[in-house]
């Protein structure tokens, strides 16, 4: 009997397969205890099986590359983490086996994380992944993972491990289903660059029987459970147009009557250039410098290194467009030399532009670096800065930026609704603004964006966050300046005709998503994407807005 189960689409794109459940995850070991002489062997064994583990993780991101590549090599690092060694150690000191202590230790980091702000909590599957892993090497038993097989099929899993998403098959894996996980997670941001479409925090998702034929549409969030045969029909043509569409639209980006939309890639650093390029991203609209920052907790890395970095980055786009975001560390993303460490809301507390303005010399050493890297480069360089609130901060940073000799135009990221709210005032000491939805709407809707339960308030297609785009756009409009969006909207086709409608004027993501953007705006004239934007900011819920927008752009 066909059934139609709704979680939230994370990767676009729509199939017609199988079901196939990963592996059952592994089981706790039990709690024996071991004599006090061999405990030097025990923790032995820990570490063997510990940098086996990292080993793994580190050789899987060389193969995968990108964005893969940097979750894997963060994995490899928790795994061997000092402190959770240390506890570890001490666990078998007192009498616990090797693979009852990983086990131990690794659930009481696991409190910690889930505790310490959005970001942090949204890589307790990882940790849990890493754990499984050095426990089954300690047992002696098979890893959980990807099933075998010579068919295509849709994988469903409770969540997916950035280690098994990172090396899945696209030409075996058609689309994959989760109970848990939200946007932002990891297999999620993997998922759109492997163009694989993808729901999460679909309820029941377990419970779907092997072998039953589901079609799964990474957009809508719909998995439908042994579908009809007009349905299996309508799946089957929505899966040929797409893939159709695919490959007539080329070029820069622009809708049907030639109003220009450049699209952008999100990347993290020179691994993301290839596939961005391959594209045709027509520069980069995020480049995250923290991922530079991230390889050592101890200090910032030299003003050297981050020359050669951004330099690299650069020259892969000699006519281009690249936006940088300087560092945005705290909260989510903490740094030992830089943010604080007992804050009782980070999320709320120092992060982004502030930490930087309280260490200036961070701050300066970065700007410096970026002038360098430019310097006789024809790159259209801009500077952005994150986590602005106000004309103060923006004039804060447009300063620190002419003091460091930088020559670029100087932006401020939209993440916080005060930022929407006074987005001309910013606008006076900034040239553009940029969007990050994802935090835009976690702070909009009081809604940790990493809790699937809240699912319908990450949504961008909510017509209050809409709101607040139009609010900026309409800013910049009236001043010539620029607005972009970086966040995950802009990857969703759909979305990104509405927000075109808004009048945003550049559309940056995933590499992956750029081909899908391009088709849509090639089928939609600027005056239908005005309506689609009107017709979604009038309605009362996200379903609806995408409803309305759907019945504009498809001419119903």
């Amino acid at each position: 009997m066909e059934t139609t189960l709704r979680g939230v689409g994370v990767s676009h794109g729509v199939a017609l397969g199988q079901v196939r459940h990963m592996g059952t995850a592994v089981l706790e070991p039990p709690a024996k205890s071991v004599p006090a002489g061999e405990a030097p062997r025990e923790q032995a064994r820990a570490r063997r099986a510990v940098e086996a583990v990292a080993a793994d993780l580190t050789a899987r991101g060389n193969l995968a590359g990108g964005e893969a590549q940097q979750v894997l090599e963060a994995q490899a690092l928790m795994a061997a983490d000092p402190e959770l060694l240390a506890d570890v150690d001490r666990r078998i000191a007192v009498g616990s086996t090797a693979e009852r202590a990983v086990y131990d230790a690794f659930a009481s980091y696991r409190a910690l994380l889930a505790g310490a702000g959005e970001y942090l909590a949204g890589r307790v599957a990882d940790l849990d992944d890493v754990r499984n892993r050095i426990v089954a090497r300690l047992l002696g038993v098979p890893m959980p993972g990807v099933p075998d097989s010579d068919e295509p099929y849709v994988l469903v899993a409770r969540d997916l491990a950035p280690a098994d998403t990172a090396l899945l098959d696209p030409s075996l894996v058609l689309a994959f289903v989760t109970e848990e996980g939200g946007p932002t997670s990891h297999s999620a941001i993997l998922a759109r660059a492997l163009g694989v479409p993808a729901v999460v925090a679909l309820p029941g998702a377990v419970e779907l029987p092997e072998g039953a034929l589901v079609g799964v549409d990474g957009s809508t969030g719909e998995v439908v459970l042994e579908p009809g045969a007009e349905r299996r029909a309508e799946l089957e043509r929505a899966a040929s147009e797409r893939r159709a569409s695919l490959g007539t639209a080329t070029g820069p980006g622009a809708t049907s009557d030639g109003h220009r939309v450049p699209l952008l890639a999100n990347i993290g650093g020179p691994a993301d250039v290839a596939a961005a390029v391959a594209a045709g991203a027509e520069g980069v609209g995020l480049f995250r410098t923290e991922f530079l920052f991230l390889d050592d907790q101890a200090a910032a890395p030299s003003q050297d290194r981050q020359t050669e970095v951004y330099r690299q980055v650069l020259e892969a786009f000699p006519q281009g467009k690249v936006v940088v975001r300087v560092l945005d560390a705290g909260a989510d993303k903490p740094l030992a030399f830089l943010t604080p460490s007992d804050e009782p809301n980070p999320a709320l507390g120092v992060r982004g532009l502030r930490s930087l303005l309280e260490h200036p010399g961070v701050l300066a050493t970065q700007l410096r670096a970026l002038a360098r890297a430019a310097d006789g480069l024809p790159v259209h360089l801009e500077v952005m800065a994150p986590m602005v609130a106000d004309r103060a901060d923006a004039k804060a940073f447009a300063d620190a930026c002419r003091a460091a000799g930088l020559r670029a135009k100087f932006g401020a990221m939209v993440e916080i609704p005060s930022a929407a709210l006074r987005a001309r005032s910013i606008l006076a000491e900034v040239e553009f603004v940029s969007l990050g939805t994802n935090d835009l709407a976690q702070y909009t809707f009081a809604a940790d964006r990493q809790v699937g339960a809240l699912a319908r308030l990450q949504d961008p297609w909510q017509p209050a966050l809409l709101d607040l785009v139009a609010l900026c756009a309409q800013a910049a409009s009236t001043d010539d300046r620029g607005c972009g969006v970086c966040g995950e909207a802009a990857s969703d086709p759909l979305l990104a005709c509405v927000l075109v409608g808004l009048g945003v004027t550049s559309l940056s993501m995933g590499a992956g998503s750029i081909a899908h953007v391009r088709a849509a705006l090639a089928k939609a004239t600027l005056a239908q994407c005005r309506r689609a934007a009107e017709a979604a900011r009038a309605a009362d819920s996200a379903p609806g807005a995408r409803r309305a927008a759907q019945g504009v752009l498809s001419g119903e």
